[in-house]
C-alpha cells in the first residue's frame, strides 16, 4: 500500500511523427534538438505537456512551435512509457503520426529549429527510442495503407500513376509489377483520368489522375486488401 502512495516524479510528453511525400521519396521530418542531453542531434519533433492542455493540444501547439505547420490532421499512435526511455529523467510519451504533401505545406515550415526531411528508409540516427517510434509507426501506415488509401493524403491535387506506385514502394520498401498496380488501383474507381499529360519524365509523358472526392468518402472498403497482409510488417 505504500509503495501506491509514494509519491513519483515523470514527466508527459509528445512525438510527432510527421510523414511526407515529395512526388519521389516517402520522407520524415526532424529537427536538431536545441538542450542538453543530445544537444544538436536528430529529434522527433516533440515536448512536455503543459498543466492545463491534452496531448493532443500539446501535440498541435509543439509541432506549429517547432516547425511552423498548422492545421495538419494528426491521429495518436501508442503511448511509450518504457522506465528508462527518457535516460536520467522518467518521461511518458504519447506519439502522433501525420501524412502531409511536402509542397503545399514546405512554404510553411520555419527553419528556427533546423527541420530537414529524410527519406524513411535512409534515416539519421535519432536520439532516445525515436527510432522505434518511428518503426511503429511505419509498420501502422503499411498496415492501413493496405486497407484504406489513405495514402492519398500525401498526394497533390493531380498526379501521375509512376508517382502513385514511387509512393507505395516507398512505403513498402519493395516493387510493384507495374501493370498489376495500375489494374488494382484502377478498379477501385476511385481515380479519375485527366486530359493533360506530364511531359516532363518520360517522352510520351504520363496522364494525370485525380482522385474522386465522393467515392474517396465511401470507397474504403473497396480498397480492402489492396497489398497483400504479408508485406504489411516487412
Amino acid at each position: 500500500m505504500k509503495g501506491l502512495l509514494k509519491e513519483k516524479n515523470f514527466s508527459f510528453a509528445v512525438d510527432c511523427i510527421i510523414f511526407g511525400y515529395d512526388g519521389q521519396d516517402l520522407k520524415l521530418l526532424v529537427i536538431k534538438r536545441s538542450f542538453e542531453p543530445f544537444k544538436g542531434k536528430w529529434s522527433l519533433v516533440g515536448g512536455f505537456l503543459e498543466d492545463d492542455e491534452s496531448a493532443e493540444e500539446a501535440a498541435v501547439r509543439v509541432l506549429k512551435g517547432l516547425t511552423g505547420l498548422d492545421g495538419l490532421y494528426m491521429e495518436q499512435l501508442h503511448c511509450f512509457s518504457e522506465p528508462k526511455r527518457g535516460g536520467a529523467e522518467r518521461i511518458i510519451s504519447v506519439a502522433f503520426f501525420a501524412l502531409i504533401d511536402i509542397q503545399k505545406y514546405n512554404q510553411q515550415i520555419n527553419e528556427d529549429y533546423h527541420p530537414a526531411w529524410f527519406s524513411i528508409n535512409q534515416l539519421p540516427e535519432l536520439i532516445f527510442d525515436h527510432s522505434t517510434i518511428v518503426e511503429l509507426a511505419k509498420e501502422k501506415l503499411r498496415y492501413k495503407a493496405a486497407l484504406h488509401p489513405l495514402l492519398f493524403e500525401l498526394l497533390p491535387d493531380k498526379f501521375t500513376m509512376p508517382q502513385l506506385q514511387s509512393l507505395y514502394e516507398a512505403v513498402y520498401n519493395m516493387e510493384f509489377d507495374k501493370g498489376n498496380f495500375n489494374r488494382k488501383l484502377l478498379s477501385t474507381k476511385l481515380l479519375e483520368k485527366l486530359e493533360d499529360k506530364d511531359m516532363l519524365n518520360s517522352k510520351k509523358g504520363a496522364f494525370y489522375y485525380t482522385v474522386n472526392l465522393k467515392k474517396y468518402s465511401a470507397g474504403f472498403k473497396t480498397f480492402l486488401n489492396f497489398v497483400s497482409s504479408q508485406y504489411i510488417n516487412k
